[in-house]
């Protein structure tokens, strides 16, 4: 059966996709361009790590913030208000100096994030329940068409105009989505009015922050320094404050009665363990292909975008297919079908990469798992949750997603900058003995390195998938609070 949606149901779709498009091209076409950074900014791959984390920490307290205030203020106004938040931040990326400042303009773009849960909320508010899960499909499908945009163009024009012109060249589509939002979208659901609660707000962040803190530097200071032992027992404090605070307030940042909620706890801890395996795919990918042999494959900027393609179109053309096996076998299945074949391409990453062609294979394969995902999580928290506490809820997950996202580059980076090789990139004139030329060697990571890394990502995948298996099944045509 063809699902038919209202006029203004369908300008709501496509406004989200639009949304979806622009923020994952301008995540994506960043990726390709990580060495780059590196060698721009003089920097690390741990201290790089940053410029995702700073992204994602804030995108984390946005995402659940912004969620809970689109329930008590309109999803409408807080979407349009995000919009512009995160128009300026796109207009002022391409110009930053330095990592400080890039990771500063980075802090502020993740704003922008909260977009999601309120996307979502809105596709709740106006889509009716049977066509749903293909609405939600067609928007997780257009995230990965932003993402194959972005792999391909930014790395196109990272390579032959700088990745500073990445960033001007979404500011048009960055204004033209708060234009749009602001013309099209309707927001007529009862509105709740709670508190934020800022001091657990404060505490997850402050915990996060101490945390990848002492993993990026503890290689540096020594793990047992007095700054790194400090940091984890800060981050230790922290999270255990967090967990006290969020039993004790009115309207806690996660809500510890919606976890309480069987297939919440489960789909939020399984997209944690599942995003983190997905960014240590990025974080390594450009390096592995771009950095010069042995310890990568030499490509160009552009061909390491374009090896990531395949992987970001199997994603939207699986998309639909998600919603299908989601619609009629139920989200649960969708869920561990999606683990399962993301698991096979870690398999696939650490004993299948001796080109890039199968690197190529591997990103494709985990790319079609993340389609299944991704609809089989969202899928399976709104049919749990009450309909009154959706934007909290899509909320929680962003903020679960986007912990197990900030702390995979960290620990990526960490393993990177760790395992390492000399390469010799040059020679300087000079005499050295009976050497006519200086030869320079510069440390890359080692093939070591990305054998740990898919190592990890095979162990959270192991986990992500008992959490999955945990879960009770439910249909699209039911709900369960329980």
């Amino acid at each position: 059966m063809v699902a038919t949606f209202s006029r203004h149901a369908a300008l709501t779709i496509v406004t989200m996709a639009f949304m979806g498009i622009l923020v994952t091209y301008v995540e994506t076409m960043i990726t390709p361009a990580l060495p780059t950074l590196a060698r721009d900014f003089s920097s690390s791959y741990d201290t790089l790590s940053w410029v995702i984390t700073a992204y994602i920490l804030s995108g984390t307290v946005s995402a659940a913030i912004f969620g809970r205030l689109a329930d008590m203020y309109g999803k409408k106004r807080i979407f349009v208000i995000l919009s512009i938040v995160y128009s300026l931040a796109i207009t002022l990326g391409g110009f930053a100096q330095n990592l400080v400042e890039f990771v500063a303009v980075r802090a502020v773009q993740g704003l922008g994030m909260g977009m999601f849960p309120v996307a979502f909320a809105l596709l709740n508010d106006q889509v009716a329940k049977k066509d749903l899960a293909l609405a939600q499909g067609v928007l997780s499908s257009t995230f990965t068409g932003g993402a194959a945009i972005g792999l391909v163009v930014g790395a196109w024009i990272t390579q032959n105009f700088g990745w500073q012109w990445s960033y001007h060249s979404a500011i048009p589509m960055a204004y033209g989505l708060t234009i749009l939002s602001a013309t099209v979208l309707h927001d007529h659901a009862e509105k709740n009015q709670e508190s934020i609660d800022f001091i657990g707000v404060g505490m997850l962040s402050a915990g996060l922050v101490a945390f990848i803190m002492g993993i990026s530097e503890a290689q540096y200071w020594g793990w047992i320094s007095p700054p790194i032992v400090t940091s984890f027992l800060l981050s230790t404090v922290m999270f255990l404050g967090f967990i006290y605070t969020e039993t004790k307030v009115t309207h806690p940042f996660i809500s510890i009665r919606l976890l309480k909620i069987r297939n919440v706890f489960l789909a939020n801890f399984a997209g944690l363990f599942a995003m983190a395996a997905m960014f240590f795919l990025f974080f390594t990918v450009p390096p592995l292909l771009q950095d010069p042999s042995p310890a990568g494959f030499g490509e160009t900027v552009l061909a390491s975008g374009i090896s990531m393609l395949p992987s970001a179109l199997a994603s939207m053309i699986f998309a639909p297919l998600a919603a299908w096996v989601t619609k009629n076998r139920g989200p649960k299945m969708s869920i561990l079908v999606g683990n399962f074949i993301i698991f096979l391409a870690y398999v696939g990453l650490y004993f299948n990469r001796g080109s890039a062609l199968a690197v190529t294979e591997d990103a494709a394969i985990l790319g079609t798992g993340m389609s299944f995902l991704f609809v089989g999580i969202i899928n399976i928290l709104l049919l749990s949750t009450p309909n009154r506490e959706a934007g909290a809820s899509t909320g929680m997950n962003v903020v679960f997603r986007n912990i197990g996202s900030s702390v995979a580059p960290a620990i990526g980076g960490l393993l990177e900058s760790t395992f390492v090789q000399n390469v010799l990139v040059g020679y300087l004139p000079g005499r050295t003995g009976n050497l006519p030329f200086v030869p320079i060697f510069y440390a890359f990571p080692s093939r070591l390195a990305f054998s740990y890394v898919y190592e990890v990502g095979m162990v959270f995948l192991l986990v992500s998938i008992v959490f999955s298996l945990a879960m009770k099944s439910v249909s699209v045509t039911t709900s369960s609070d329980s």
